[in-house]
């Protein structure tokens, strides 16, 4: 018998007929003109609503369309990349785009219930899924000391030389600050990635002189001066203690729960000569007491692991660490949506918080504020710059997809898919206005009043 004829290969063929007849009802539930389209491997793509396609999403197969579809859960897509039953090709943002643009409501009920019946037809066939191998499980209780340590590490601790190839020269993991809506367009080369490039010399790109404007900008909202002492709160690579060490003369401190983050920036104050100047620790934001009062303390990007039930302490401990008439920048993501709810678009049982960053948690710039003037602060200012870090991410991704092979050497497969997903749907939030990044510049009172300090903004 031709195996072409026989029952396994007579079930396979009709399961692929399933399969991408599945793929033109989905198609069928997205708006006019998005420029997608969906394949199984091997097939020519199928557009979905007509047009040239920016991205392509290429399922591997009937099997991956059936785990793809049931159960339904709001993880799957982002799993299924993951372990790579689906490819997304071109534009990953215009796939996250379309992604969430899917709305079974476009179609009939007849061709609803056949969609459901093909998916469980396919899922019943379909071998088991993959595990993925980089799934957070964190023990204990939430924002203990233990469990945050825990949190910040599954995060950040995939390599310093994985975060090297895309981030800027001074390994500043956070929202730049661009000059025009242009952003970075200039991409990087593909290299070994085998350790991270140092910054040596004047800015090289956009994104390089993007993140500079915001270490200056954070700066002068300080009103850093030679001789003060400044705090840093959650440092990462110390890219702002070193900036500030250097540029305005201060003697400062940073504070990481990330030995390799800590390890990493104080190599490269000392090979900068900053090493009398600056230092830093791994320490947990409630045990500031031992370091003393300062001038100034700046935390940027911590914020966000914090949890709404310690806002209240983690304000409390930056008040603490500030002499009266000291500054404070907190520069943090936040939430537009005002739902109260388990870790809004971080944490929870969602893909941010089993897959990228667990036990994180969203607030609104609104509550922030609140929590800030509870614990005695003065608010003298709010920025938001969400439109910045749109622009931040899709540099980002650009640069990581130009180092996916270099990336793939230092991490697994897993991981680069990982940033590559996460960062595109973020990078999706800030544009469309669900996610916003402010920061708040507050200031401890004076000992006899409110903080004495100029008339109109000096940044």
């Amino acid at each position: 018998m031709d195996r072409r004829d026989s029952p396994a290969a007579g079930r396979e063929a009709r399961r692929e007929r399933l399969a991408r007849g599945v793929l033109r009802l989905l198609g069928r539930t997205l708006p006019a003109g998005t420029p997608l389209s969906l394949s199984l491997a091997g097939d020519p793509p199928v557009p979905l609503a007509g047009g040239a396609a920016a991205a392509r999403v290429v399922l591997a197969g009937p099997d991956a369309v059936g785990r793809l579809l049931w159960p339904p859960t709001s993880t799957a897509l982002g799993e299924a990349y993951l372990r790579g039953d689906l490819e997304i090709e071109g534009e990953i943002g215009t796939a996250v785009s379309a992604g969430e643009a899917f709305d079974l409501r476009c179609l009939d009920w007849p061709e609803r219930r056949r969609l459901a019946r093909w998916a469980l037809a396919l899922r019943a066939g379909a071998a088991p899924a993959a595990p993925l191998r980089r799934v957070a499980r964190l023990r204990g209780r939430p924002h203990s000391r233990a469990r945050d340590l825990a949190a910040v590490r599954f995060h950040y601790d995939v390599g310093n030389a994985f975060f090297a190839l895309w981030l800027d020269r001074r390994m500043v993991y956070s929202c730049a600050y661009f000059a025009d809506e242009g952003g970075d367009r200039s991409g990087r080369a593909e290299g070994d990635g085998a350790t991270p490039t140092a910054p040596t010399g004047a800015p090289t790109d956009a994104l390089d002189l993007a993140q500079e404007a915001k270490l200056e900008l954070i700066c002068r909202k300080l009103r850093l001066a030679p001789g003060q002492r400044l705090l840093d709160v959650g440092c990462g690579w110390g890219g702002l203690v070193r900036y500030a060490a250097e540029r305005h003369g201060v003697r400062a401190v940073g504070v990481t729960l990330s030995r390799p983050q800590a390890d990493f920036a104080a190599a490269e104050a000392e090979r900068e000569g900053l090493g009398d100047r600056v230092r830093f620790e791994v320490r947990d934001y409630r045990d500031l007491a031992p370091l003393g009062a300062f001038d100034a303390v700046v935390s940027v990007g911590m914020f966000e692991h914090v949890g709404r039930e310690m806002l209240p302490a983690y304000f409390r401990a930056a008040f603490a660490a500030l002499r009266p008439g000291g500054l404070f920048v907190n520069h943090g993501i936040a939430t537009t949506e005002t739902r109260r709810g388990p870790g809004g678009h971080f944490g929870g049982d969602g893909f941010v918080g089993r897959y990228v960053f667990p036990d994180g948690e969203l607030v609104t710039v609104e509550e922030a504020l609140a929590v800030a003037r509870r614990a005695g602060f003065e608010l003298l200012d709010v920025q938001s710059l969400r439109s910045h870090y749109a622009l931040t991410l899709e540099a980002w991704v650009r640069r990581l997809e130009a180092q996916a092979a270099a990336a793939r050497r230092i991490v697994d497969d897993e991981v680069f898919r990982t940033w590559r997903l996460y960062m595109a749907a973020a990078r999706h939030g800030f544009a469309r206005g669900s996610l916003d990044v402010a920061q708040l510049l507050l200031a401890r009172p004076a000992a006899d009043g409110p903080a004495r300090l100029p008339l109109r903004p000096w940044w």
